[in-house]
């Protein structure tokens, strides 16, 4: 038998939809007598073809986006998620990028977690 030593830290990916890893940090865990809400904030960072554009600048997070996951322990989900905003000095424009999520063998998302990660309405 194999075990496997953990950190509590990196435990609680094991309950998340794989792959989020990399693209969020988790902020807070809140447990209530009926449900678990996990806040993750997306993990700054330019996309590729701004990496070396100076005029980009980080702006605080996007409100957060409330999906329901899967039940934990007879408990609802709650995956509250937001996004960088970044600030275009030139142009003054206040956008968050589109993320790309490489999905795993076997991992579906729900649509509107899909839809939340596309920054579609």
């Amino acid at each position: 038998m194999y075990h496997c030593r953990m950190k509590h830290n990196d435990l609680i990916w094991e309950f998340l939809p794989s792959g989020l890893q990399s693209l969020f940090e988790v902020k807070e865990i809140r447990k209530t007598s009926t449900a678990f809400h996990i806040y993750l904030d997306e993990i700054r960072q330019k996309g590729d073809s701004d990496r070396w554009n100076k005029s980009l600048v980080g702006k605080g997070y996007t409100d957060y986006c409330t999906i329901q996951d899967h039940l934990t322990r007879g408990r609802s989900t709650y995956l509250h998620l937001r996004k960088c905003k970044w600030l275009d000095k030139e142009t003054g424009e206040i956008f968050s990028y589109d993320i790309d999520y490489e999905q795993e063998d076997g991992t579906q998302l729900t649509k509107e977690l899909v839809a939340f990660l596309k920054g579609e309405d």
